[in-house]
């Protein structure tokens, strides 16, 4: 199984899902059967790491964000993945238009799939510290149900 995180940039949500998912992976057991990965529809940050406000909001809660590198999402990840989930409709709708006939990655928006509260992982970047809180919150209430998912799958 492989699943592919997506927001803007790279550098705030989609590194912290990917952060807090493979960690509740490992918990789990099953790091080894499940690939995951984040990239953003933009490319202004590929390269960088994550924001060092996000690194930082994560790594109080025990993700460890400092090894990963913002990347731009490529036409290819629509047949490497299994699932996509985007951060909110601006990302979903560059990514519907971006995905080719015949890809076989399924596409949603990620708090939309799980019927959280929020349909959309509202962008910290321009906030305060509390965005990047709100975001970790979002992001593990959705980990929970796409580990929950993804075991049934498995």
């Amino acid at each position: 199984m492989k699943v592919l995180f997506v927001c803007l940039g790279n550098i705030c949500r989609s590194p912290t899902a990917e952060g807090v998912f493979r960690h509740k992976l490992r918990a789990a057991g099953l790091e080894d059967r499940v690939q995951v990965d984040s990239a953003g529809t933009g490319d202004w940050h590929v390269g960088k790491a994550p924001d060092s406000r996000t690194r930082q909001a994560a790594l109080r809660r025990g993700y460890d964000l400092s090894a990963q590198r913002a990347r731009q999402v490529e036409v290819t990840d629509f047949q490497r993945f299994d699932l996509i989930l985007a951060m909110d409709q601006s990302n979903l709708r560059n990514l519907q238009a971006l995905r080719p006939a015949n890809a076989r990655a399924d596409l949603d928006l990620y708090l939309r799939r799980y019927e959280l509260a929020l349909d959309e992982v509202p962008d910290p970047y321009y906030g305060g510290e509390d965005g990047f809180e709100q975001v970790l919150d979002l992001i593990e209430q959705a980990s929970d149900a796409l580990l929950v998912e993804i075991k049934g799958r498995l």
